[in-house]
């Protein structure tokens, strides 16, 4: 490794990652060369090129996206609520500022009106930079950015989208907001008739007792919402999940109600197809027995 930049979590030519999230362990990935470091007003960024996963996006010493795995994540987080709406014409992204969600959002024909909102300008503006790849969600003229907090766009905002997608980091610093149950009211008022919400929704692995809190509070505001995971090398335990949920009482999260050919499929995604969204939302029994109840209470009373 040969670089002028330095950062306390690279040492020896190795990026570790650790997190009071996930006690006990860590990730460490082999470093070609660091390209970026920088303190944002919000967050430490920074970019770093990889021997094994492409460039690596890190926010305060958390792997956000590498390019060799990161399709895993911006595909499950977005198509399985997209394809479960039956006309998403209006999305709104919250957080997602390296642009890999809107890539995929805007893959629907369906959608004319993709916005972005994200707290941090400068991880949209380092993502153009480092991830091109990503950040291709941008060139689309369906897509808008707006630079500021996800909690209070949402404030001025009723009726009017059809999927909203909260692509945020873990529930610490900028994000925090996020995982409350007054920001699942505010998506909710902010979706028309049959809107669908997905968001980031932590590792069962890890944050059971979180995933349960954020179900029940859900539950008790959306008529239906489900957990549903995906794997992902670089993420902690190499797994995360998404709650998913929906204002139609009808809705049927865990099928896809518009589908495409298998060839489309293979030609436009590299993890989703219409058999993984059906697989994502079968859990295993620890987390069933862990997340059971979730909400019941609220909605009998």
């Amino acid at each position: 490794m040969t670089s002028k930049l330095s950062h306390p979590n690279i040492q020896n030519g190795w990026f570790r990652e650790s997190g009071a999230m996930w006690p006990g362990q860590s990730m460490n990935i082999e470093v070609n060369e660091i390209l970026h470091v920088e303190k944002s007003k919000y967050q430490d960024v920074l970019v770093f090129s990889s021997k094994t996963y492409g460039n690596v996006l890190v926010l305060d010493g958390v792997i956000q996206v590498t390019e060799r795995d990161e399709f895993s994540y911006q595909e499950m987080i977005t198509h399985p609520a997209m394809f479960a709406h039956p006309n998403p014409e209006r999305v709104l992204v919250i957080g997602g500022g390296d642009g890999g969600v809107l890539r995929e959002v805007v893959k629907h024909p369906q959608v004319k009106e993709a916005v972005l909102c994200d707290i941090d300008e400068s991880v949209i503006r380092v993502s153009k930079q480092f991830l091109p790849s990503l950040a291709v969600g941008f060139e689309s003229p369906k897509v808008s950015v707006h630079i500021g907090d996800g909690f209070e766009f949402l404030q001025n905002k009723r009726d009017y989208f059809d999927v909203i997608i909260t692509d945020s980091s873990d529930p610490v610093g900028p994000a925090e907001s996020l995982y409350q149950a007054r920001y699942y009211e505010l998506m909710r008022d902010a979706l028309r008739e049959g809107g669908m919400v997905s968001t980031q929704g932590e590792c069962q692995w890890l944050h059971l007792p979180l995933i349960k809190e954020v179900l029940t509070f859900a539950r008790r505001l959306f008529p239906v919402a489900e957990y549903a995971y995906t794997t992902i090398p670089t993420y902690p335990s190499g797994q995360i999940g998404f709650i998913i949920c929906s204002k139609d009482k009808n809705a049927n999260l865990k099928e896809p109600v518009r589908k495409m050919t298998a060839e489309q499929e293979l030609k436009l995604f590299k993890y989703y197809n219409s058999e993984i969204h059906r697989a994502a939302f079968v859990l295993p029994n620890f987390t069933r027995q862990a997340i059971a109840g979730a909400g019941e209470q609220d909605k009998s009373e």
